[in-house]
């Protein structure tokens, strides 16, 4: 008996009184499978409790029990964060949220290696293993006091020695005291990162330094971590910049996007992290000195050439700066800028049938169209419709016709899936009319992010993807897709419309340097419609919702883990139509908004960033929870939220005493622009697209609820896993010892 069988019970009495129950309409077997679905939840609970004794199959919140065993501590603190979600109280999506940071907090293989790794302690090899166990970040480990440039005693010189021994002399080595070559230019291209080896004078900040960066210390030890995840494209379309000069960049949008090195993993536990073991960006020298190393099938990067099996040979290619694409490549070669992500073919070279490209690119977090594995649910009782090269359909239209010409002959119903099982780009004008009953998904296949590029069709009308309901049943999905060109467009009743791990480019294309080519221009356009609108892990442009005010109820508009972006703080990123405000209901949990927000209300927004300001009709419903909101901003009441904190500490202090109430108006006003939110970059196509800045205020960058950061990179418990690889590196460095994070992205 199981969870999958709720007859189990009634199979254990005679046949009888099955017999006798079957004649009666079975009510003694609606009875039994309900006490079986009980009798199912003990036995599962017995089950886990047993199973709980072992870290390897623990539950989440039993590991740090586990770990308590054995001496192992979490960060102080968070005790009771993880205590009230064990046993019931909480929703499940905070079930679920406790769940995520208890895994960050005592993750699962750092607490089985306890026991082992100190048996390991002040080895070089355990401090990477630790970054990659406790933060899951990779890492190398560098003893900074044999980079220390100085003057060597006399006593330790030795003129009989060869050069390759004094390397190898330990901390009175005499080649301390050398100049820098500048012949060598792969060296110098390393100068002040990870990997570089050149002798330094000493820098007497400490490298553990909790308020600036240390450096070069004699008892140091740097820990240089990574934390952007490299993401691979396979197959992908290359943009064409120009066709007469034969010049394509690797980014299908057309901007410049530089390329990282595909990891490779360490030979063995006691091998310190090389170059090529980690999601570092590719250099030209560094190309250029190793391509064998970079360039090809399963490498970083490759170039194929029409409809060639094999990519152009590493022969022809060669390393260049193709800065305003000044540099011309020889006859046969292919040149390369890796740092800008383009590339230049020459005169034999040129192809006629396009261009395709492997590479590596890095993100923060799974978020908007890629490559990476994504949590999907499968609706039952659907009829998938495959496109691709080698497929039934080579276009997506051929896979909507033949779904509707199925329905009519009554070979499939209502609920069908269109999936695109290549990273290729679809030019193609797309109208989905969906009828009552119909539910259509448009989704990537597993390992493969599709572009759909909208291009100017029609001339007199704008030439969105249209998705147009008939009745309010009808529901649409679109998944792991990157939308280019222009945006989405929804009219008529429809019950739902869900975009989940998609990318709608704001502003529908990008310039060389990543600006937006229609920076004013809506990603998605609500007109007149019913549907339940629904944004999960996607980074899209502006909305902009056209309603009837009076005789509609207000949309819903869930924004979940997602960056909602109008390419700038002043542009309206949810609107109605000349920015009045947009006729719907906005849940937003965990998201970034770059842009104003108008709206009819905000029943609730927690752990989100909202960079312009908010407004809203109704104040009266709704609330607003562990979030920055810009000041000026109209909304409904607010919790925990910022600047209102560090406004009324100001406040607490001049009641206190502490503070002339003159010196108030101004200290509000500084510690309001103290914390507002800095980011790295806000601009779409860069690595660090939507990351907080290393500057960003603390009340920022651990004002969520949890201790996590706002925005829509919540979810990584960046802080956590800071804060825990610090620990773990003060218990496991030799007494003594300087050791530090150096964030090398």
């Amino acid at each position: 008996m199981s969870e999958r069988d709720p007859d189990g019970l009634l199979e254990l009495l005679p046949q009888w009184h099955r017999l006798r129950d079957a004649e009666a309409g079975e009510p003694l077997r609606a009875l039994l499978a309900v006490v079986a679905e009980q009798v199912d939840v003990v036995r599962g609970g017995i089950d886990q409790g047993y199973r709980d004794w072992f870290v390897e199959t623990a539950a989440d919140w039993a590991v740090a029990y586990l770990g308590d065993l054995v001496g192992y501590r979490i960060l102080p603190g968070y005790e009771e964060v993880l205590a009230t979600g064990l046993h019931g109280g909480a929703s499940p999506e905070r079930a679920a949220a406790r769940d995520r940071l208890a895994a960050r907090l005592a993750p699962r293989l750092d607490v089985a290696n306890t026991v082992a790794n100190r048996r390991r302690k002040g080895t070089l090899a355990l401090l990477e293993e630790l970054s990659a166990s406790v933060a899951d970040w990779p890492a190398r480990a560098v003893e900074l006091s044999r980079l220390l440039g100085g003057t060597p005693p006399v006593r330790l010189l030795r003129p009989d020695e060869e050069p390759a021994d004094r390397r190898r002399t330990g901390p009175g080595r005499p080649d301390r005291g050398r100049l820098v070559d500048v012949r060598q230019g792969a060296a110098l291209d390393l100068l002040g990162g990870p990997f570089d080896e050149q002798a330094h004078t000493v820098d007497v900040r400490r490298a553990a330094s909790a308020r600036r960066r240390g450096g070069r210390t004699p008892a140091g030890v740097a820990l240089y971590v990574w934390r952007l995840k490299p993401y691979s494209l396979t197959r992908a379309p290359a943009y064409c910049i120009d066709r007469a000069r034969n010049l394509f960049t690797f980014s299908v949008l057309g901007n410049d996007a530089p390329l990282f090195t595909r990891p490779e993993p360490e030979p063995s536990a006691t091998h310190l992290a090389a170059i090529d073991n980690v999601p570092a960006p590719i250099r030209r020298r560094q190309l250029a000195e190793n391509p064998a190393d970079y360039y090809g099938p399963g490498k970083s990067f490759a170039i194929w050439r029409d409809d060639a099996r094999e990519p152009v040979p590493p022969t022809e290619i060669t390393v260049a700066d193709l800065t305003d694409w000044t540099y011309r490549p020889q006859r046969g070669q292919v040149a390369v800028d890796p740092v800008l992500g383009r590339i230049a073919f020459g005169a034999r070279t040129a192809p006629r049938r396009g261009v395709r490209v492997d590479l590596h690119y890095a993100f923060g977090d799974d978020t908007g169209g890629g490559e990476y594995p994504r949590d999907r649910p499968e609706p039952p009782r659907r009829t998938v419709y495959r496109v691709g090269p080698g497929q039934p359909h080579e276009r997506i239209n051929e896979a909507y016709e033949r779904w509707r010409a199925d329905q009519q002959s009554g070979d499939a119903g209502g609920s069908a899936v269109i999936e695109i099982t290549h990273s290729g780009a679809y030019q193609e004008q797309l109208d989905f009319d969906l009828a009552a009953d119909d539910r259509l998904e448009l989704r990537a296949a597993e390992g493969t992010r599709p572009v759909i590029r909208l291009l100017d069709w029609y001339s007199n009308r704008p030439d969105a993807l249209n998705v147009r309901g008939a009745d309010p049943g009808g529901r649409l999905v679109l998944d792991g897709l990157l939308i280019t060109g222009r945006g989405v467009n929804v009219t008529g009743p429809l019950a739902s419309v869900t975009l989940r791990h998609c990318t709608l480019v704001p502003g529908w294309s990008l310039e060389p340097h990543c600006a937006p080519h229609a920076p004013h221009e809506p990603s998605l356009v609500l007109d007149r419609t019913t549907a339940c609108v629904r944004i999960e892990r996607s980074i899209l442009g502006a909305i902009q919702v056209v309603g009837d005010e009076v005789g509609a109820e207000p949309l819903e508009i869930h924004l979940d883990d997602s960056v909602l972006d109008a390419t700038g703080p002043a542009r309206p990123a949810l609107s109605g139509p000349d920015c009045t405000h947009a006729h719907a209901l906005l849940h937003a949990h965990r998201s970034t908004v770059v842009g104003e927000v108008h709206a009819h209300s905000v029943p609730i927004a927690e752990d989100c960033v909202f960079t312009g300001r908010l407004r809203v009709a109704r104040r009266a419903l709704g609330c607003l929870r562990f979030c920055y909101v810009p000041p000026g901003s109209r909304t409904p009441r607010r919790y925990a939220c910022q600047p209102d904190l560090v406004r009324s500490a100001v406040t607490e202090l001049v009641e206190r005493g502490g503070l002339p109430p003159a010196q108030a108006a101004p200290l509000r006003e500084l510690e309001a622009a103290r914390v507002r939110p800095l980011f790295t970059s806000l601009r779409y196509g860069t690595p660090d697209y939507g990351r907080l800045a290393a500057g960003c205020a603390p009340e920022i960058t651990r004002g969520a609820e949890d201790g996590a950061e706002l925005g829509a990179f919540h979810d990584l418990f960046q802080p956590q896993r800071e804060d825990n690889l610090r620990a773990r590196l003060a218990e496991y460095t030799p007494a003594g010892t300087d050791a530090g994070v150096f964030f090398a992205s």
